[in-house]
């Protein structure tokens, strides 16, 4: 093979990994609102599920399925409808913003401020790969030497340890 047949191959594999990405991300958005119908039905039905879902997992079921930005309150409205028992919390709001918050330190979700105080979460996007050919990688290898190199402490110069030798008494007068 040559170097173009390379070329070529490594822009077709590219192409599919970006295009099977794209699916993955529509794949796990419809799941997350096929669960959260499955979870309405059930609890319209009168079915109990047989797996438990706890509260972490049921905000990640719903900030998935979203598709847009939420406040708590409407997480929480949001968990009601599809039947999530928020009502064993003494207070289901503050428990929503902490799983909230928490998913937000670990990056599952991005922390939207508002002017108006009613602050919103939005599903982080999962990373899109990207191919970096070796004199890009090499330039951000020089880059960050270069960086860390600006960042290094100044240190003042060394002074002796030594303390002044004394002077005799016949040197000091």
């Amino acid at each position: 093979m040559t170097h173009d047949d390379y070329r070529r191959a490594l822009q077709s594999a590219v192409r599919e990994y970006e295009d099977l990405g794209a699916k993955r991300r529509a794949i796990d958005r419809r799941l997350a609102e096929l669960a959260q119908t499955i979870g309405t039905l059930s609890t319209l039905l009168g079915y109990t599920p047989t797996v438990p879902l706890g509260l972490t997992d049921a905000i990640r079921l719903v900030m998935r399925g979203a598709g847009l930005p939420m406040t708590p309150l409407e997480v929480r409205d949001r968990l009601r409808s599809m039947g999530f028992d928020v009502a064993k919390y003494t207070n289901e709001l503050a428990a929503v913003h902490t799983i909230l918050k928490r998913l937000n330190d670990a990056g599952e979700l991005r922390f939207i401020p508002r002017t108006d105080g009613k602050h919103q979460y939005a599903a982080s996007r999962a990373p899109l790969p990207i191919v970096v050919s070796k004199d890009i990688v090499q330039a951000m290898h020089d880059n960050a030497a270069e960086g860390e190199a600006i960042r290094a402490p100044v240190r003042p110069p060394k002074r002796s340890s030594r303390r002044p030798a004394q002077r005799s008494k016949e040197n000091r007068r």
